[in-house]
């Protein structure tokens, strides 16, 4: 049986202290949530003593009965003064929580310099806090802040803080790397001699400024630590924390620990994502195991191999973490990443036929213009359909015109627009903010009543490059849009020195992929929607 690690999940407390992010009390309910049915152990809310969101956050969650240990975050008491008149560790305490973390000093230069107090004062503080909160019922655990850089400087206070942590009965004596700066070599010598010296359950909690908090929290555990603190997607302060969406299936796919259970770590990619959603934070496309790149594959000889055995260029299945293997399309495309591409449709192809080498020119072609596919899969699909003979032509359009007045205080914008659909010539006008907006109310209005689908496709991101800055405003463009039918969501492209025809290609080659899920043709199989898509030129 493997060895049982602890994961400490310190996304609503150390990770809102990274810059841009802020989360409501109702963010942080719906966070609590995901990370509960994850599988972490605990959940740190927060600081109940420091802002009426996190007082709110612990009122609220308390009656949701998390499986994991909801745990509230203090510091020890204040110098030459007592726990019983400590305001926040009454805070604390009232919190409802199950478990409390104390952060206390552990590092002599911050002893004298920040807390400005004696060495033996500093021990006391951390005795008495953490014997107060144990003796409320609580579960205590110690924060040993700037743990390495206080060994590093007096091995021997440093130790004797954690002795005094130990004998308050501290359930875990958690190890921080605060700074940031220490090498995983040092990580592995100092823990295995703080497991030999402190008969305590040790944890680990490290910050990722020289970009090694996840290296640095792997050599603890191989050094003996247990207990393991860390946020989702790495959020915290300065460069961020240890990412548990790195730790967790590393620890758990290659090195032989358990964590969560299988089931749960399949979610790893969901709450990822989730988290970053709702902290609204971009997440890194190459974000290892969980970011939408980790599995993508461009480059020919390799989406060659893969098509033989997803081994030759991926180190975990990405069903394990909840991702999925992705074939990119671009210049660098080879004939196998149109193959696998047509094929993960449905379509019937002849790997051995011209086709798919047309296809790569044609695409070659459009990306030298200024297209890109990676970023527009629901464009790439409709291209490939239409070359593969898997396309429906719903409808098409025979023009459009935009006029925009400016009256006092006010900016009209108005759009005509002319389709042929199921036979008939469809002329509608509409109004927008802004002639894309325009544009896509008259184009939805000409639709709807053939297609009353089309009422649930929305818009949801609009970016516009300039591809020739030396040009000015006569440059070319190109525009990426992304919509979504609260099902999929999918990104279309649009290339033209004129921003709104760019724009207009994008938005048109959007509805046309929603209406893939939409329309049959009889006379060809029913391709229903496949994946995230690009659209058709």
């Amino acid at each position: 049986m493997s060895t049982p690690l602890y994961i400490f999940d310190t996304t609503l407390r150390d990770g809102t202290q990274g810059e841009g992010i802020s989360l409501t009390a109702e963010d942080k309910v719906k966070i609590a949530l995901k990370l509960d049915a994850l599988g972490v152990h605990y959940i740190e809310g927060g600081n109940p003593g420091s802002n009426n969101k996190d007082i709110e956050f612990f009122r609220r969650v308390r009656e949701l009965k998390l499986q994991a240990k909801l745990t509230a975050f203090g510091s020890t008491r204040r110098k030459n003064s007592t726990c019983e008149q400590d305001i926040n560790l009454k805070h604390l305490i009232e919190s409802g929580a199950s478990a409390a973390t104390l952060v206390g000093k552990t590092w002599d230069f911050h002893v004298h310099t920040a807390l400005q107090t004696t060495l033996e004062e500093n021990l006391a503080m951390i005795y008495e806090s953490l014997a107060f909160v144990r003796n409320s019922g609580m579960e205590a655990l110690f924060d040993a802040e700037h743990f390495f850089d206080g060994y590093k400087a007096n091995p021997e206070y440093a130790l004797s803080a954690l002795a005094k942590a130990k004998a308050a009965g501290a359930a875990w004596i958690v190890l921080c790397d605060t700074n940031g700066g220490t090498l995983p070599g040092e990580i592995s010598e100092i823990v295995s001699r703080v497991v030999t010296e402190i008969d305590a359950p040790i944890g680990i909690h490290t910050h990722n400024d020289c970009e090694l908090a996840v290296a640095n929290t792997l050599a603890a555990i191989t050094a003996g630590a247990r207990h393991i603190q860390g946020t989702i997607n790495g959020y915290g302060e300065r460069c961020g924390n240890a990412n548990l969406c790195s730790i967790l299936p590393t620890l758990q796919l290659k090195m032989g620990y358990s964590c969560v259970s299988d089931e749960q770590l399949k979610t790893l990619t969901t709450v990822a994502r989730y988290v970053g959603e709702i902290a609204n934070v971009h997440m890194p496309v190459n974000q290892p195991y969980v970011g939408n790149a980790a599995f993508a594959h461009k480059g020919g000889i390799h989406v060659s191999a893969i098509m033989k055995d997803s081994k030759t260029y991926e180190h975990i299945s990405p069903e394990l973490v909840g991702n999925k293997q992705r074939v990119l399309v671009s210049e660098l495309a080879g004939q196998s990443n149109i193959l696998s591409k047509v094929q993960e449709m449905g379509l019937d192809v002849n790997s051995e036929g011209m086709k798919s080498r047309d296809v790569i020119d044609k695409i070659k072609d459009l990306e030298h213009q200024g297209y890109q596919f990676e970023g527009a899969d629901a464009s790439l699909e409709l291209l490939l359909r239409e070359a593969y003979g898997g396309s429906v032509q719903v409808f098409t359009v025979d023009s459009f015109k935009i006029m925009v007045e400016k009256t006092a205080g006010e900016m009209i914008t108005e759009a005509i627009v002319k389709i042929s659909v199921a036979g008939e010539q469809v002329y509608t006008v509409a109004e927008g903010n802004g002639p894309v907006n325009a544009l896509d109310n008259a184009l939805r209005k000409a639709l709807v009543q053939f297609y009353p689908g089309i009422r649930d496709i929305h818009l949801t991101d609009y970016k516009v490059r300039v591809l020739d800055e030396k040009d000015a405003t006569a440059a070319k463009v190109r525009v990426l849009i992304e919509s979504t039918d609260f099902n999929d969501t999918w990104n279309t492209v649009g290339v033209s020195s004129n921003v709104i025809e760019a724009s207009w290609e994008a938005l048109v080659d959007s509805i046309r992929y929603a209406l893939l899920g939409m329309v049959k043709d009889e006379t060809a199989p029913d391709y229903s929607r496949g994946t995230h898509g690009l659209v058709n030129h």
